[in-house]
């Protein structure tokens, strides 16, 4: 994908689908040709991504208090994440050409956007960084969920209560709600990594 089809995957537009198919029970979401490449899949449910969080308008990407440099850096970081969209879920992955498992995804996005090395497995991630209360979220901090008080899950925060992840098995790289639906039940902390 071109720098350029890459930096235009944030700009807005109307919606896209109910985030509530994404929950482990449920089942359906999108219906893509089998014949589309996974970067033609990317680039189609980005747009749709954008439409959705935009309504319309530019979506803001960072706080009037990171210094400039950081909000590009931030937002390239973004703009990786959401260039994934659409790669298929598998445990143990760590690229798009074998697919993603949560931590292979957030791993793999935060190397090849920011250079910053993760530990590879969620629980582990939940360790490094600093914990950042609910309400003082910003884009690019990783959101950790789990069930009985351990970590099994992480995203990366995109800013207005939704974040990028992949899910689990028989899904693809997608975008939730923190506020609705099965992972709002779920979310246990968020931490921002040391580096951005």
């Amino acid at each position: 994908m071109s720098a350029g089809a890459a930096a235009s995957l944030l700009p807005g537009g109307p919606s896209l689908r109910n985030d509530s198919a994404d929950a482990p029970e449920a089942s359906g979401g999108h219906m893509l040709p089998e014949a589309m490449t996974l970067s033609d899949r990317a680039l189609m449910l980005a747009t749709d991504l954008n439409r959705m969080l935009g309504q319309g308008q530019d979506i803001p990407l960072s706080k009037s208090d990171i210094p400039v440099a950081e909000q590009g850096r931030i937002k390239g970081m973004l703009q990786k994440a959401l260039a994934l969209l659409g790669t298929p879920y598998r445990w143990g992955g760590t690229s798009p050409d074998q697919g993603f498992d949560c931590s292979g995804l957030v791993g793999y996005v935060f190397r090849n956007a920011l250079g910053i090395e993760l530990p590879r497995v969620s629980r582990e991630m939940a360790k490094t960084g600093e914990v950042i209360d609910r309400d003082a979220m910003t884009e690019g901090d990783l959101v950790f969920f789990g069930r009985r008080g351990r970590v099994d899950h992480v995203g990366i925060y995109l800013g207005d209560g939704r974040f990028v992840h992949a899910p689990r098995t028989g899904k693809d790289v997608t975008v939730s709600s923190l506020d609705s639906g099965y992972w709002s039940g779920k979310f246990m902390e968020a931490r921002r990594v040391d580096g951005i």
